[in-house]
């Protein structure tokens, strides 16, 4: 569909860079931005049948505006730093909260001080919603992942986080140690896409002794779906006085451990499927 507006005429190539970005998370006023899209008309023509990201959609933002602006007020804040805070104009702050006290005259020295400390926050605040974004954008790059891929992925994984066979110590076996849940659904995905079924695949935890363990057994059996019958004695790591410890906290669920019965050949075919796949990547440096 070909559009008359001079640096809109591509407007399919427009639509799909708006859909992408909307699917992202975008708001309509970061899509307007990223494109230059400046015509209201035309950029919610672009993002038409697209629903609109879940953190744009604010009930009752007037109302929470306000109590916000009320409440930021009487800790003394003045027009200037509610108005930057909360993203409104002026005229409503003033409509908001002219019926409480003014606050009381500050030092400029803390005044100024302030002042930077709301700056520095805001721009925190920027650079992680521009983090974010990215990701997102990043994310929503990759799309549906063929077979191929995934078999691709699976050997690079494994050989980064896999067990593997050394002339000193043979382990001709499939072992995988990881403490992302993300990376245990992907390895097991990629056992599915082999066909190991999950019948020969054996599971163990290994935490630090002084965390919750039942929880963190818990934890793991949910991840992989799989009754505890399925799961070896956790293995505890003991603690050392002389460390200070930083995996703590209900985040900690330590390491699972990921191992497929009778797994020898299936190791082997790895490292060959490793070997070509370096082997592909050394015929491309320059």
């Amino acid at each position: 569909m070909a559009h008359s507006h001079g640096k809109y005429a591509d407007f399919e190539g427009l639509r799909e860079q708006a859909v992408a970005l909307r699917r992202a998370g975008y708001s309509l006023r970061q899509i307007r931005d990223e494109l230059k899209i400046f015509n209201n008309d035309i950029l919610n023509q672009l993002v038409k049948g697209e629903p609109p990201p879940e953190w744009t959609k604010r009930p009752r933002a007037k109302d929470d505006l306000r109590e916000k602006a009320r409440e930021l007020r009487l800790q003394g804040w003045t027009y200037d730093q509610i108005e930057l805070e909360l993203g409104c104009s002026r005229s409503s702050v003033s409509l908001w909260v002219r019926d409480l006290p003014k606050p009381e005259r500050r030092d400029p020295k803390e005044q100024a001080v302030l002042a930077a400390r709301r700056r520095w926050e805001h721009e925190l605040m920027v650079r992680d919603q521009a983090r974010q974004q990215t990701k997102a954008a990043a994310s929503a790059e990759i799309g549906e992942m063929s077979d191929r891929e995934l078999f691709l992925l699976g050997v690079g994984l494994y050989w980064a986080e896999g067990t593997k066979d050394k002339p000193h110590a043979r382990r001709e076996r499939v072992t995988f140690v990881n403490s992302d849940p993300s990376m245990i659904r992907l390895f097991l995905a990629w056992l599915d896409l082999l066909e190991v079924t999950r019948e020969d695949v054996t599971y163990r935890v290994m935490i630090h002794e002084t965390a919750d363990v039942e929880s963190a057994e818990s934890y793991w059996a949910d991840v992989v779906q799989s009754g505890r019958s399925s799961f070896g004695k956790t293995t505890l790591k003991r603690h050392n006085p002389k460390t200070v410890r930083k995996n703590t906290g209900e985040d900690y669920h330590g390491c699972l451990v990921l191992t497929v019965r009778q797994s020898a050949e299936l190791y082997r075919r790895i490292e060959g499927w490793w070997r070509g796949i370096a082997a592909g990547a050394a015929t491309r440096l320059r």
